[in-house]
């Protein structure tokens, strides 16, 4: 299957993200409280809406009526994600010692370079569209399940929990790597080339997008 050679190639940097200070110190709640308050900021407030944006437009490329249908329920749903992340850290922020999101919160370097990276795949092609957006909702589904694994300090286990999606998400997972074998199975040489090429540097960006968050460490807010 074309899928798992795309996990096979996303492996190594599968396991840094999970051991990423940002997702660690979320387990062992050493996570300095800014750090996530700036995730959440960025994450609501720019990346998420991005995401959706990309694959609406995706969507609309889509050679199939099913493939339009997975990416166009999946654009609702980050919409649906965003706002339910978005009232859960409202919620828990007192309880939390976290402070307050902010709703012109500006963007982030590293977020506009990765929302803009979900534009630009997302309006090349459909084949590049899929490339770029599947490694989001991948590690999305595997870096959730670790934090719930693996956490060993109840500091952030109520954001721990609200932020793992639901046992429901596997299945749209499930969807999108049979989505990329078909894709797969049908496009060109040169097209499978694009799509790991796509696949490659979106792997990339969730690394950095940790990496922006823990670096907000000792920052003033």
């Amino acid at each position: 299957m074309f899928h798992e050679q795309l996990i096979e190639r996303a492996e190594p940097l599968l396991s840094k993200v999970k051991d990423h200070p940002f997702w660690s110190g979320l387990r062992d709640g050493t996570l300095p409280p800014e750090c996530l308050s700036h995730f959440v900021e960025q994450d609501t407030g720019h990346l998420l809406p991005a995401y959706a944006r990309a694959l609406a437009r995706t969507a609309a490329a889509a050679p199939s009526d099913a493939h339009t249908a997975l990416f166009g329920r999946s654009a609702f749903s980050s919409l649906e994600a965003r706002d339910r992340l978005r009232t859960a850290y409202g919620e828990l922020a007192g309880e939390l010692g976290l402070r307050a999101a902010r709703d012109d919160a500006p963007v982030d370097p590293a977020t506009h370079a990765h929302a803009a990276f979900f534009a630009a795949a997302s309006a090349t092609s459909f084949v590049a569209g899929v490339g770029a957006l599947l490694p989001m909702v991948w590690f999305n589904h595997q870096v959730s399940d670790d934090l719930l694994a693996r956490r060993s300090s109840p500091r952030y286990a109520p954001w721990i929990e609200v932020y793992h999606p639901g046992e429901g998400y596997r299945y749209a997972v499930k969807g999108f790597l049979a989505m990329v074998d078909a894709v797969a199975e049908q496009a060109s040489e040169r097209q499978r080339r694009e799509l790991v090429e796509q696949f490659s540097l979106s792997i990339r960006y969730e690394w950095a997008f940790a990496e922006t968050a823990w670096s907000r460490a000792g920052w003033p807010v």
